[in-house]
C-alpha cells in the first residue's frame, strides 16, 4: 500500500503540480499554449523534481529556469518576464503547500484515534494536495489579477521583487530545518521540536502575506515611476503650447501692424499709378504681397493658436512626403481653452505622423484634419494612414485627449478600418459666461 501512495503521490499528483504552475505561469504571461507543451512541461519538471528537490537551492533554482525556459520558448515571452514570474510561481506553490502541511500538523493531533485508523494515508495526503493547490490557485489568481506586467518600461526593475522572493525561499528553508532537525530534551527524557506546527503554520502565513506586500509595493513603485513619467511629459508639452500661444500673440501683433498700415500702402501705391510709375507701383504690391504671406497662415481653423500649432505639425508631416489635408473651423472665441484645443490637436497630430512614418514606402500616406459644429457641439475627426499589421495601444496620448474630452463632458471614439486611423473627439462648447476661462 505504501508503494501505490508514494507512486501517486510523486509522479500523479507530482506531474498535477507542475500542470497547475505551468497553466497560471501562461496565464500571468497572457500567452496561449497548446496542450502538448504541458504534458512536456510536467514530465520534464517531475523528472527534475525527481532528481534535485525543490525544497534545496539547486531544485528551487532549477525548478525556476525550467519554467523560464518554458516562458522563453514556449510562451514566447521577454527573459525578464519569464524568471521574475517564474520565480514568483515557483515560490507561491512552496509556501502553499507548507501552509497546508503545517496546518494539518495543528489539526492531526485533535482527530480522534478512530478517525485517525478511518482515514487512510491516501485520503490524507489528497486531501495536503487538493488542499495547497486551492490555496496557490487563489493566490496565482490574485498575481494575475493585480500583478501581471509586460512592459520593458516597468520589467527592468524585477530584482525590486526577485531578490525578496529568493530571502523568502531561504528563510523558509533555513526555518523548516531547524523544525525538523533541532530538537529539545526535556527533564523528563522526552523530546520535542524547536519549531511547533502553529508556530511554522505563523511563519509561512507571513512569508506569503510578505510576498504580496512585495507586489503591492512594486505595483505602487511602478505606478509612481509611470506618474512621473506623465508628468515630465505633460510638462514638455504644456511648455511647447505655450511657445505656440506666444507665437500666435506675436504673430497677432504683426497683423495688426500690418492692418494699420494698409491704408498707407494703399495711398503709395495710388500715388505712385497716379504719377505713371506703374513698374515701381507693381513692385510694391510684389513687397506687399510677400509680407501678406508670412502674416497668413498654412492652415485656417478661425484661432491663432490653434492654427500655428496645426500649421507647425501639418509642416512636419509633409516634409515627410506625407499628403496632410485640414478643414477644420472653430468657433473663436468661445469657452473652449486654446491649450485644451492644442492637447487635443498636438496629440492626435503627433500619433498620427508616427503611424504614417512607420508604414510601408508603398503604402498610402495622408493626415486629414477636419472638424465642424452642430449648435453646442463641436465634432472634429482626425484621420491618417494605418498599417494593418501593426498593434495599436492606447497610451499616453489618447489618455490626454480623452481626459479633456471629458472635461467638456465630451467623448472620443477610435476606429481602425483598412487602411484608416480614425480618431474622433466630440466637445460641449460651454456658454462663455459659464465656460472656462482662458
Amino acid at each position: 500500500m505504501a508503494e501505490y501512495i508514494d507512486f501517486f503521490n510523486v509522479y500523479i499528483m507530482g506531474s498535477v503540480e507542475m500542470l497547475f504552475q505551468f497553466y497560471f505561469f501562461a496565464r500571468i504571461l497572457k500567452k496561449k499554449v497548446r496542450h502538448l507543451f504541458y504534458f512536456l512541461y510536467a514530465v520534464c519538471a517531475t523528472a527534475l523534481v525527481l532528481a534535485v528537490p525543490v525544497t534545496t537551492i539547486i531544485g528551487f533554482g532549477g525548478l525556476v529556469l525550467l519554467l523560464a525556459a518554458g516562458g522563453i520558448w514556449i510562451c514566447g515571452a521577454d527573459f525578464k518576464s519569464s524568471l521574475l514570474y517564474a520565480a514568483l510561481v515557483v515560490e507561491i506553490m512552496h509556501l502553499c503547500y507548507g501552509i497546508v502541511k503545517s496546518l494539518l500538523g495543528v489539526l492531526y493531533p485533535l482527530m480522534s484515534s478512530a478517525a485517525l485508523c478511518n482515514t487512510s494515508g491516501m485520503v490524507f495526503m489528497l486531501v495536503s494536495e487538493v488542499g495547497a493547490l486551492i490555496l496557490a490557485g487563489f493566490c496565482y489568481c490574485m498575481v494575475y489579477r493585480y500583478f501581471s506586467y509586460h512592459t520593458s518600461e516597468e520589467i527592468q526593475y524585477m530584482f525590486l521583487v526577485f531578490i525578496p522572493i529568493l530571502m523568502i525561499f531561504l528563510m523558509g528553508e533555513y526555518i523548516s530545518f531547524i523544525e525538523f532537525h533541532w530538537q529539545i530534551i526535556e527533564t523528563d527524557g522526552t523530546a520535542r521540536y524547536l519549531i511547533s506546527h502553529w508556530e511554522m503554520l505563523v511563519i509561512q502565513l507571513l512569508g506569503i502575506v510578505s510576498l504580496f506586500c512585495i507586489l503591492f509595493a512594486y505595483k505602487k513603485l511602478l505606478q509612481s515611476f509611470h506618474l512621473s513619467t506623465e508628468l515630465s511629459l505633460l510638462e514638455q508639452e504644456e511648455h511647447s503650447l505655450n511657445q505656440y500661444v506666444e507665437e500666435a500673440k506675436a504673430h497677432y501683433e504683426k497683423t495688426k501692424s500690418f492692418r494699420h498700415d494698409v491704408k498707407n500702402h494703399i495711398t503709395v501705391v495710388k500715388e505712385l499709378l497716379q504719377n505713371g510709375k506703374a513698374e515701381q507701383a507693381l513692385h510694391y504690391i510684389r513687397d506687399m504681397e510677400d509680407m501678406a504671406e508670412e502674416l497668413s497662415f498654412p492652415c485656417s481653423t478661425n484661432n491663432p493658436v490653434v492654427d500655428i500649432l496645426v500649421g507647425n505639425k501639418l509642416g512636419i508631416a509633409k516634409s515627410m512626403g506625407i499628403d496632410v489635408h485640414c478643414s477644420l473651423l472653430l468657433p473663436y472665441p468661445c469657452g473652449l481653452r486654446d491649450i485644451d484645443l492644442c492637447i487635443i490637436l498636438s496629440n492626435a497630430l503627433d500619433n498620427a505622423i508616427r503611424a504614417c512614418k512607420n508604414m510601408d514606402a508603398d503604402a498610402e500616406r495622408y493626415i486629414r484634419v477636419s472638424g465642424r459644429m452642430q449648435g453646442d457641439f463641436l465634432l472634429m475627426e482626425v484621420e491618417n494612414g494605418f498599417q494593418g499589421n501593426v498593434t495599436f495601444k492606447k497610451g499616453t496620448g489618447l489618455s490626454n485627449v480623452k481626459a479633456v474630452a471629458e472635461k467638456y463632458h465630451g467623448a472620443i471614439s477610435v476606429k481602425t478600418q483598412d487602411a484608416a486611423f480614425v480618431l474622433h473627439v466630440l466637445l460641449i462648447i460651454p456658454c462663455q459666461e459659464e465656460g472656462v476661462s482662458r
